[in-house]
């Protein structure tokens, strides 16, 4: 790469890092907070808490369901094969941005008819998952629906929602730890050890 082509990557590159830092604040924030405390509470009074979603946004439930199992949490992503029953005790956390997606929709379904509590993750209030879902932790940033009310964001296509989702986890993860004065040395004893 010649110097002055570099000099351009390099601008650009702190550029897009700049936005991209600063998208995932501005949305993280937008998050309401008493939403995001039910959601905690519901996490740790569930047996068991599920998690659903499609494409990057399981990715990224994927994560958080790894980190609440460190914190000795009965956690499960719906579709692996060792996903255990659901029940009235249990708790389905189910992230979509539009609400629309039709798998996800029909899991949430599935978990209402079986008695448990569904958490909608998402940006659109007005979407299919209203009708399934106990409340919503609602993620104001853009969807495929690209609506009004929601956060722009320069990044390709919903990358803003996974990111948040991503992080949230985390941010939730620690709120958990905090409030149950767990010992981050001693969460390694539920991690992976076949490594």
């Amino acid at each position: 790469m010649k110097t002055m082509e570099f000099v351009n990557f390099k601008i650009d590159y702190e550029n897009n890092v700049r936005m991209v830092l600063n998208e995932i604040e501005t949305g993280l924030f937008a998050i309401d907070q008493k939403e995001t405390a039910r959601l905690i509470e519901d996490i740790c009074s569930a047996d068991q808490v599920f998690l659903m979603g499609v494409g990057r946004v399981m990715l990224s439930l994927q994560a958080f369901c790894k980190r609440l199992t460190h914190l000795g949490i009965k956690a499960h992503c719906v579709g692996d094969i060792t996903e255990p029953a659901l029940s009235p005790k249990d708790l389905l956390v189910v992230a979509s941005g539009s609400g629309e997606s039709i798998i996800v929709v029909a899991i949430a379904k599935k978990a209402k008819e079986l008695g448990a509590t569904v958490a909608h993750i998402g940006s659109n209030t007005e979407s299919s998952m209203r009708k399934y879902s106990d409340y919503m932790v609602r993620v104001p940033v853009r969807t495929r629906l690209n609506k009004a009310d929601e956060l722009k964001s320069e990044q390709i296509m919903t990358s803003l929602f996974e990111q948040i989702i991503l992080i949230f986890g985390d941010v939730v993860s620690l709120l958990i730890v905090k409030d149950k004065k767990l010992d981050l040395n001693k969460l390694w004893k539920c991690h992976a050890n076949l490594e």
